[in-house]
């Protein structure tokens, strides 16, 4: 496997490399650069951003849970290479030294990353943008004060610039997903890897050997975006803030959800067949697919199949998966508005859900005509309220009708208790959610951000 990419403007060819290197890893350790921090390797704190730029545009990412085999093709600057050659500094880092944004300066090179990335794409909402680095000292204000200085200053050409090498197709790196159908099939025993924002931990964390691995970085045609007028369809390979874009104008409440459960890191990396095929019991994302009715659609060497996504989860740690097949696509059909998320976490940005709650509900002529209800967080897999659903089909649009709904919670979740809540917590907020959606529904937005008297 070779390996080519750009580094702060110089090429870098690698052969015969450990797949499960990490970039963090690499920099400090072989390229000495270690301005790029290692905080909490998980793609938590943002210490080890940096700005990696392919055909698509530049994106913000952790280093410390990308493997280096999914550079390849990219250009990547870290810290040391947001300043010119010649030694002039990027308007971020000026603005950084005149709004005093820095004290013990760990995180500093994670947060003049993402906002030399921010300031290269045009991107102002700040908030947005920084929700995945921490400060532990010099505090948020003065940091948001030198984005917002170094806004109207122009792209330098050293940043707007940055050329691409071009990306070898060769070994586990296959070019499209008619090569991936092939390789995989010929080694089912290979482990896919997407934006590896799960898989990075394994190693990080885990320790783990992940064996041979097989990138799909390469699959442009895994990354398409389809919207029609009878649907809307996500290649496998799509990553989450491309997702967020597409779903916001038609299902507001779930784009913001999408804003919320990972930091533009992770969204940058994570894609919707990763968090699929996955299988996580609190994976955000499927609950509210499930609840639009989506579809999976799942490919095994030349042969496809679809299935109902709900039925893709047949157990904690068990997919509808055979050997050798991998997911496509996931589908959903266009409809009216009527699906609101809403989720629960200890904290507000970037966290993992106690609870996940997706409702889409339509109701005609005064009466409940489908009712399609997904919780994450409440079983081993993510999974609809079948009784709750069932309660109030054929039934008035009304607070009794909600009443009677609520009770039947308990017959479709016998949630755990963990480090995030206890199983009477989870039920009682599932319960509440439900609530919740019928008077935002109604006409009463019922937002957690505003305080009403």
């Amino acid at each position: 496997m070779t390996i080519t990419f750009h580094l702060n403007g110089e090429e870098v060819v690698l052969k015969d490399q450990d797949p499960s290197a990490t970039l963090l890893d690499f920099l400090r350790e072989e390229r000495g650069l270690t301005g790029t921090k290692e905080g909490c390797n998980e793609g938590d704190c943002g210490a080890c951003t940096v700005m990696v730029t392919d055909k698509t545009g530049a994106k913000p990412l952790n280093s410390c849970i990308l493997f280096l085999p999914q550079l390849n093709g990219k250009s990547i600057r870290t810290v040391e290479g947001a300043a010119d050659n010649d030694g002039t500094l990027h308007p971020v880092q000026e603005a950084m030294i005149t709004h005093h944004g820095s004290q013990c300066g760990f995180c500093t090179p994670g947060f003049v990353m993402s906002m030399v990335t921010a300031h290269k794409n045009g991107a102002t909402d700040h908030d947005v943008q920084l929700a995945g680095n921490l400060c532990r000292c010099t505090g948020y204000a003065p940091i948001i004060r030198a984005a917002e200085a170094a806004a109207e200053a122009p792209v330098p050409q050293w940043i707007s610039k940055e050329s691409l090498p071009a990306a070898t197709s060769a070994g586990n790196m296959p070019g499209s997903s008619d090569e991936l159908a092939a390789l995989y099939a010929a080694k089912p025993e290979a482990r896919l890897v997407a934006g590896a924002t799960d898989l990075g931990l394994w190693v990080t964390k885990g320790l783990r050997d992940l064996g041979e691995m097989i990138f799909l970085e390469g699959c442009d045609d895994l990354k398409q975006i389809e919207i029609t007028d009878d649907e809307i369809r996500f290649g496998a390979m799509v990553d989450m803030n491309r997702m967020r874009e597409a779903i916001t104008p038609l299902h507001p409440s779930y784009g913001e959800m999408i804003r919320r459960f990972a930091s533009q890191q992770v969204r940058a990396a994570a894609t919707v067949g990763g968090n699929i095929a996955n299988g996580s019991p609190i994976g955000d994302n499927p609950p509210a697919l499930i609840a639009l009715g989506a579809r999976l659609h799942l490919r095994q060497a030349d042969k496809r199949r679809d299935i109902a996504l709900e039925d893709f989860f047949v157990d904690y740690g068990k997919q509808d998966r055979r050997p050798g097949e991998f997911v496509e696509a996931v589908s959903l059909p266009r409809q009216e508005d009527s699906l609101r998320v809403y989720k629960l976490s200890k904290r507000f940005d970037q966290d993992i859900s106690a609870v996940l709650g997706a409702f889409n509900v339509t109701v005609t002529g005064g009466q409940v005509a489908t009712a399609r209800i997904a919780f994450g967080g409440l079983a081993g897999t993510p999974k609809r309220a079948s009784h709750v659903e069932a309660a109030l089909l054929g039934q008035p649009w009304s607070q009794s009708s909600i009443t009677a709904a609520v009770a039947e919670m308990g017959k479709d979740f016998t949630p755990m208790t963990d480090m995030r809540a206890s199983a009477e917590y989870r039920l009682e907020s599932a319960r509440n959610m439900l609530i919740r959606y019928f008077s935002d529904i109604s006409g009463n937005s019922q937002s957690v951000l505003e305080v009403q008297a």
